[in-house]
C-alpha cells in the first residue's frame, strides 16, 4: 500500500497536546465508568448471587452456577466484538464508544431490578443471564474503541504512555466498584446486604451513563480514520479483511489475552476461595474486598510508568516479563489465602496483581492496536481480546470444578494452571513483531519499516 507524503508526515509529526490529552481523558473516564459496571457484577457473582439467584441446597452448585453467569457475559463478547468492532472501523471510534456506554449502563441498571430465586424461582437466573448477555455484548466495544481513539490521537513515541490511561481507567473502575461495596458490606448487616444492599451499586449505573455520555460526545474523531474515510479505504467487512490480512496476529493476541487469568485468580476465584464457607478459609468478605482496592491503588500509580517504559524499550519485553513474573506468584498468593494470612495475602496481591501484572496490562492495549492497520484496527483488537476473555472467563468455574470446596492442595493445582496459561501468553508475545518504532500509518502492514533508534529518540523527546 502506497502512502502519500502528507500522510507519512502526519504519522510521525506532533499532534496538538490538548487533543491527545482530551482523548486520553475520555478513554480513562469512559473505561473507569464502564468497568465499574463490569466489576460490580464480578464481585456480586462471587459474594452475593449464589444465595440470591440460585437454590440454597448445594453451595458448591450455587457457586459454580453464579460464577458461570459471570462467564456468560464473556460468551456474548465475541458477538459484541464482531458487531461493535466492525461498527468502529466503518463508522468511527467515537460513534462506537457512545453506543457501547449507553448499552452497558442500561443493562447494569436492570440487574438492580431483578427478582430473586425466592420470589420467582428459575425465572430469576434466566433473567440474570439475559441481562448479562447484553452487558457482555456492550462492553466488547469499550477498550478496543477507547484505546484506538487514544493511540490514533497520540504523538509518535508516546503511544504506549497515552494508551495506558485507558487501562488505568479499568483499574479505577475496579477500585470504585469495591469502594462502593465496602461501606455497604461494613455498615449493613449480612442479611440486609444480601437482601437489598447489593442492589445499590447497580442502581448507581444511571449516573455512570449520564457522566460518560457527556464526556464522550465532546471528543473528536481520530485524524487517521477521517483520512481513511476520505480516501474511501473503509472496508465493507472489516472482520473478513482482518482475518485474511492479520489472522496470525489475531491468534497471537488471543493467546496474550489469556494472561488476564492473573486478575481472575485474584479477584474472582480468589474471592470465592477466601470467603465461601465450603473452602473453610473463613476470610472476612469485607477484608477481602480491600485486597483489589489496595492492589489497584498501586496499579493506578504504576500503569503510566510502565506505558512509558514500553515506549522506551518496546512492547514485547514488558509483555513477556509481566506475564511470567505475575503468573508464577499465583502459587504464593493462593497459599497465603489458604492460611487466612491477611497481611501476606495483601502484600502478595500488591506485588502480583498491583505491580507485576500491570507491566503486561499497561502495555497490551498499545501493542494490540499496533498489530493491526487502521482500516481493521478496532475489529482486530475487539475480536482477539474478547475471544481470549471468553476462555479466561470460564476459568473461575473450571477452577471451582477442579478444586471444589473441601479439596486439598488448591494453591498448587490452581497456581499451576494459572502459571501455565501465562507461559502461553509470554510465548505469543515473543513470537510477535516489535511495533513501538513503526509510524502510525504503517502499523499492521507487511512493508512496515521501524524508524531508526536515534531518530525515534529525537521524535519522542519532542512529543508530549
Amino acid at each position: 500500500m502506497k502512502i502519500d507524503a502528507s500522510r507519512q508526515r502526519s504519522s510521525t509529526g506532533p499532534r496538538p497536546s490538548s487533543t491527545t490529552r482530551k482523548a486520553a481523558a475520555s478513554g480513562w473516564i469512559g473505561s473507569a465508568l464502564e468497568y465499574y459496571d463490569w466489576f460490580i457484577y464480578a464481585q456480586a457473582a462471587a459474594l452475593v448471587f449464589p444465595g440470591v439467584f440460585f437454590p440454597a441446597g448445594n453451595p458448591t452448585v450455587a457457586l459454580i452456577a453464579s460464577l458461570g453467569t459471570y462467564a456468560v457475559g464473556y460468551v456474548a463478547r465475541p458477538i459484541g466484538a464482531f458487531v461493535l468492532g466492525q461498527w468502529g472501523d466503518k463508522h468511527g471510534r467515537k460513534n462506537v464508544l457512545v453506543l457501547a456506554m449507553l448499552m452497558m449502563g442500561a443493562s447494569t441498571f436492570a440487574v438492580a431490578l431483578l427478582p430473586t430465586y425466592g420470589q420467582v424461582g428459575l425465572l430469576a437466573p434466566v433473567l440474570l443471564v439475559a441481562v448479562r448477555l447484553i452487558q457482555g455484548f456492550a462492553v466488547a466495544g469499550e477498550l478496543s474503541g477507547a484505546s484506538a481513539m487514544i493511540v490514533e490521537h497520540a504523538p509518535f513515541g508516546r503511544r504506549g504512555f497515552y494508551a495506558s490511561f485507558a487501562l488505568q481507567g479499568t483499574q479505577a473502575g475496579q477500585i470504585i466498584a469495591a469502594a462502593v461495596f465496602l461501606p455497604l458490606s461494613a455498615v449493613l448487616s449480612n442479611e440486609a446486604f444480601k437482601s437489598w444492599g447489593w442492589r445499590i451499586p447497580f442502581l448507581l449505573s444511571a449516573l455512570v451513563v449520564f457522566a460518560g455520555y457527556m464526556i464522550r460526545r465532546r471528543v473528536e474523531e481520530t485524524p487517521i480514520f477521517t483520512e481513511e474515510k476520505a480516501h474511501q479505504e473503509i472496508p465493507k467487512m472489516p472482520i473478513v479483511r482482518v482475518l485474511r490480512e492479520s489472522g496470525l496476529d489475531v491468534v497471537r493476541a488471543v493467546c496474550m489475552t489469556l494472561v488476564n487469568v492473573v486478575g481472575v485468580t485474584v479477584a474472582v476465584f480468589g474471592a470465592a476461595y477466601a470467603t465461601q464457607p465450603g473452602y473453610g478459609v473463613g476470610m472476612s468478605t469485607t477484608v477481602y474486598l480491600w485486597i483489589p482496592v489496595l492492589a489497584n491503588v498501586v496499579a493506578l500509580a504504576l500503569i503510566p510508568l510502565f506505558g512509558d517504559l514500553s515506549d522506551r524499550f518496546g512492547r514485547r519485553p514488558l509483555m513477556i516479563f509481566g506475564s511470567l513474573s505475575s503468573g508464577v506468584l499465583a502459587y504464593a498468593y493462593l497459599y497465603a489465602v489458604s492460611q487466612n494470612n491477611v497481611v501476606l495475602t495483601i502484600v502478595l496481591s500488591i506485588i502480583m496483581w498491583g505491580t507485576l501484572y500491570q507491566v503486561w496490562n499497561a502495555t497490551f492495549a498499545s501493542f494490540f492496536q499496533e498489530l493491526f492497520p487502521a482500516r481493521t484496527r478496532v475489529t482486530g483488537f475487539a475480536i482477539s481480546q474478547n475471544i481470549g476473555l471468553v476462555i479466561t472467563a470460564f476459568l473461575p468455574s473450571i477452577f471451582t470444578a477442579i478444586a471444589p470446596p473441601g479439596s486439598a492442595n488448591v494453591p498448587l493445582i490452581i497456581g499451576s494452571i494459572c502459571f501455565g496459561i501465562c507461559v502461553i501468553g509470554a510465548v505469543a508475545a515473543w513470537s510477535a513483531r516489535e511495533t513501538y518504532r513503526i509510524p502510525l500509518n504503517q502499523l499492521g502492514t507487511a512493508n512496515a519499516t521501524p524508524v531508526a533508534r536515534e531518530e525515534y529518540r529525537q521524535l519522542r523527546s519532542g512529543a508530549r
